[in-house]
């Protein structure tokens, strides 16, 4: 079976304000590596528009109505100092999110093996009711509870290997015992959550990784801890937070993956998910600011769920 790639022109146009790090070039980068004739039998689908009470599941009432409220016409509006909106902010992040919910139900469907999503804005720091570190709305959280709910899946999984802890996604689990959330990041660094200690109700598995950590240390973060515990929850989909600021050249942080780390952990999530759940995987862009690292981060990352 092919693998999906959602996306949606309207991600292109959003943007925080000028200069940001989080910007369209991000996501033109990754469809031009993405025109390659390798990826020629990739599935290429316009992503829906994501609704609002699928939203309302992960984020409050009143913080969802407030953001879209809070488009502008014209200009910029900044939420916080590292989160703005545009005009086309509020159709972006509801494509972004209706993008990993149709991924969901695509895979699950049998139409694919798996899926990529290439959205932005990414998703993971965004909490109930609040909107931070870039984020908007948190599709990842959003598209496992679409996977509980809607789908009828008894355990849904993210695995994050983002530079930044996911404590959007983390708060969004961390009292369910059907939602399971694992993330590698470098720490101390921003958000300032995502240490070992946080365990939820023994569903959130932390591997911080200090500065000038490199592939040594983020295979074994995996192999010892994040990938026996993610075999062990069984889950019957795996979402993945696919940020890619982790790679040594990112001006974000200090970590020093190379590109190759990430086909790697790549297959090894493939093959948790072939053991647990028929190979049932759905990527969702987070991070990675550096265009080119980010531009061949996602071109092996893409590969790996083709298996080519």
């Amino acid at each position: 079976m092919s693998t999906l790639l959602f996306s949606h022109p309207i991600c292109l146009e959003h943007s925080n304000f000028p200069g940001h790090p989080e910007q369209p070039d991000r996501l033109r980068v990754i469809d031009t590596a993405l025109e390659d004739p390798a990826f020629f039998l990739l599935d290429r689908r316009e992503a829906p528009e994501g609704s609002i009470k699928e939203i309302k599941r992960v984020h409050a009432p009143y913080h969802v109505e407030a953001i879209l409220e809070s488009v502008p016409k014209e200009g910029y509006v900044a939420l916080d100092p590292d989160t703005g909106l545009c005009p086309a902010s509020g159709q972006a992040a509801l494509r972004a999110v209706g993008a990993a919910c149709a991924a969901i139900d695509a895979v699950l469907a049998g139409e694919a093996r798996n899926a990529f999503c290439a959205i932005r804005p990414p998703g993971h720091h965004a909490e109930a009711a609040q909107a931070m570190g870039f984020c908007l709305f948190n599709n990842a959280a959003v598209a496992a509870r679409h996977g509980r709910v809607e789908c009828g899946l008894e355990r849904v999984a993210v695995v994050d290997f983002d530079v930044h802890h996911g404590n959007g996604t983390q708060a969004a689990f961390e009292e369910d015992p059907t939602l399971f959330y694992a993330s590698s990041h470098q720490w101390p660094a921003y958000p300032g959550t995502g240490m070992e200690h946080e365990t939820g109700v023994g569903n959130i598995v932390n591997v911080p990784l200090a500065p000038g950590s490199g592939s040594e240390q983020f295979r074994q973060g995996y192999t010892q801890r994040i990938l026996p515990e993610l075999a062990k929850f069984k889950p019957d989909l795996i979402i993945i937070s696919a940020g890619f600021d982790a790679h040594a050249r990112d001006p974000l942080a200090q970590l020093r993956l190379q590109t190759e780390d990430f086909a790697w952990v790549t297959r090894e999530l493939l093959k948790v998910a072939d053991a647990c759940c028929r190979g049932r995987v759905v990527s969702v862009l987070e991070g990675g600011y550096d265009l080119p690292a980010l531009s061949a981060s996602v071109a092996v990352h893409v590969r790996e769920l083709m298996g080519i």
